[in-house]
């Protein structure tokens, strides 16, 4: 009777040790996925082909239409609402078309603070500024870093309501390290021969 005791026993204990286990993986796995990871990267995904194809219609897409852009320059405040983010595109995107020059740019997300409705990147960024060619000046390129927050609209779209940015040194970009399941852009592996440079 001990014995057949103790075996009933040993299972039950054995079943609460299991159950308890797949308790504790379910919520850490819910918890994993309910950080939109892939929604988030893939803004800053749509952000890198925008700026290379001076697409102002794709830029409209990821802001919200109460977003705050906050420059980095000393001589521009603070610019409230989508259209006035779109203006100062705008005017970016042609003085670059003007010089029929080209941009690449990415990003490099080392941290992400999210929860239900909202989330914030920090990281930094490189551009790299391509002149005409006639204009017989060097590729050049400049860096900074960037608070980034996110905000999820009632359909579940993930937009930039605060954008904000401030001068780095390259070496930082390239220095940073890859963070699991946070956007790595790769497409700048070294500044080789390229001259650092101010905003163009």
């Amino acid at each position: 009777m001990k014995k057949l005791l103790f075996r009933f026993n040993t299972n039950i204990l054995a079943y609460f040790i299991l159950t308890l286990c797949l308790c504790i993986f379910t919520l850490k796995s819910s918890a994993s996925e309910s950080v939109p990871h892939k929604a988030l990267n893939a803004n800053f995904a749509k952000l890198t082909q925008a700026f290379e194809q001076l697409d102002l219609s794709s830029i409209e897409q990821i802001y919200t239409d109460d977003a705050v852009y906050i420059s980095e320059t000393q001589e521009k405040g603070i610019f409230s609402g989508k259209d006035n983010i779109l203006s100062l595109y705008t005017r970016f995107f042609d003085k670059i078309k003007r010089k029929n020059a080209k941009l690449e740019v990415d990003f490099r997300v080392l941290i992400r603070h999210s929860d239900a409705n909202s989330a914030t990147d920090i990281g930094y960024y490189l551009v790299r500024f391509h002149p005409g060619e006639d204009s017989g000046e060097p590729i050049s390129e400049f860096a900074g870093k960037f608070v980034t927050v996110f905000a999820k609209d009632n359909k579940g779209k993930w937009q930039i309501s605060v954008d904000s940015n401030t001068h780095a040194l390259p070496k930082f970009y390239y220095d940073a390290k890859p963070v699991p399941n946070l956007y790595y852009g790769r497409q700048f592996i070294t500044s080789k021969n390229i001259e650092p440079s101010s905003a163009p």
